[in-house]
């Protein structure tokens, strides 16, 4: 019986949003922009109603013994209403290149080809403990032409029903189809399911949290989905690397937030890099109470080390641990990324510039950086406003998926009446 109110729930939702995407897709950017705006307001002046719901999601969690790195990403607190706020008014302000035409050729038969960008449609987004992708989420839905379906874990409900009901009011406030954001209410797993069902009324599932939670929706989806895999993001210090920078870079990609999928999680060493200098990034990564875990060359130099098994050079830690390897060229650090790494982000430390160019050809992850934190991996820090989530596919949408992401390409022919012969 309840399955069955579920599965009728979960059409409805599904039905009203296709319907509403014929609506969102109408409005001019002017009208988007104004919903935009006025959830920035919304999201200013109702902050401790925000706060007081995630209060109890926060409690929740520590009664449940959640980890550190998941209270972190569950906690709304000024700074992170700051910078919700942020990324809509950096969305609001990106040109609008809905229904423009673009790559026009005039082809020898007399017709004209151009391509026109166009939303998706109807998108599926199903997410784990950040209450700040259902904002973020929403504000690409709408600037995009699209409308959203949003599914968040168990575990961030009361914030999320939060956040639903100001973007809904926004909704209403500019006399706009309220069913271009719709929060799934229900915390029954049933509902994601039932959902992964109804290719008729989706376009496309956007998944992000865990293993597990990718695994099951690119199992069971019938829609397309946009995988956000896990982030064992790679610093690899060249036998030609600054020290200087080389130390910056790795203690920032570790130690700025840990519970992050952009935080680096292992760490190549070229074996020409001087020990001491090794030693003193170690060190310092130590003092910030990271477990150093690195191969029988990283323990020799550093004996706090404690000797990595095969797993860790997988992981995804999450917390203050670090597995280190010592490579004896970048042929083996680039092969050991290849081997071990999840293509999410990568970055080499090094001065040499056809070292660069090789670990930026060879390195096939959805962001490759040089001399730069993998904590920059990030749809605001890329001049996207916000990211729906980072892809490690390889289609149209890959890295962090921002409104282009959230659009897609068709051509459009004219002429004169030209026949083809």
């Amino acid at each position: 019986m309840i399955k069955q109110k579920i599965k009728k729930y979960i059409l409805g939702v599904c039905r009203a949003s296709n319907e509403a995407s014929k609506l969102s897709r109408s409005l001019s950017n002017t009208q988007r922009n104004k919903i935009l705006n006025s959830i920035i307001n919304q999201l200013s002046s109702q902050k401790e109603y925000i706060f007081k719901r995630n209060s109890i999601d926060v409690k929740n969690a520590v009664k449940n013994k959640m980890s550190d790195a998941l209270i972190d990403r569950l906690l709304i607190n000024d700074e992170r209403i700051s910078s919700m706020i942020d990324g809509l008014k950096k969305i609001k302000s990106i040109p609008d290149t809905l229904f423009k035409k673009i790559n026009k050729t005039i082809q020898p038969s007399g017709i004209s080809v151009e391509q026109m960008r166009v939303p998706i449609g109807v998108i599926g987004m199903i997410y784990e403990s950040r209450p700040n992708v259902t904002i973020d989420a929403a504000g690409l839905s709408i600037k995009s032409g699209n409308s959203i379906i949003l599914r968040g874990g168990s575990e961030s409900i009361n914030s999320n029903l939060a956040l639903s009901s100001i973007i809904k009011e926004s909704l209403r406030e500019c006399k706009m189809p309220i069913n271009m954001v719709q929060l799934i209410n229900t915390t029954d797993r049933s509902a994601v399911s039932e959902l992964l069902k109804l290719e008729q009324y989706v376009d496309v599932i956007i998944p992000r949290g865990g293993k597990n939670l990718i695994k099951k929706i690119s199992t069971e989806s019938k829609i397309p989905v946009i995988k956000h895999l896990d982030g064992n993001c790679h610093v690899y210090i060249d036998s030609d690397a600054d020290f200087k920078v080389a130390m910056k870079c790795t203690i920032n990609s570790k130690t700025q937030r840990y519970g992050v999928c952009n935080a680096a999680e292992s760490l190549i060493i070229h074996k020409d890099f001087p020990k001491s200098s090794i030693i003193k990034i170690l060190t310092t990564l130590s003092e910030h109470n990271v477990e150093i875990r690195g191969c029988k060359k990283t323990k020799a130099i550093f004996k706090k080390t404690k000797l990595a098994n095969e797993s860790d050079w997988y992981e995804e830690y999450l917390k203050p641990i670090i597995a280190v390897k010592i490579v004896n060229s970048i042929d083996e650090a680039i092969d050991h990324i290849e081997k071990y790494g999840s293509r999410h982000t990568d970055s080499i430390i090094s001065k040499n510039k056809k070292s660069q160019s090789r670990f930026l050809r060879e390195v096939d992850s959805s962001s490759v950086m040089v001399n730069t934190s993998t904590r920059f991996a990030d749809g605001f820090e890329y001049g996207l406003g916000a990211e729906i989530g980072i892809s490690t596919d390889k289609i149209h949408a890959r890295g962090p998926v921002g409104l282009e992401g959230l659009t897609n390409l068709k051509y459009v022919v004219s002429s004169r009446g030209v026949i083809r012969n």
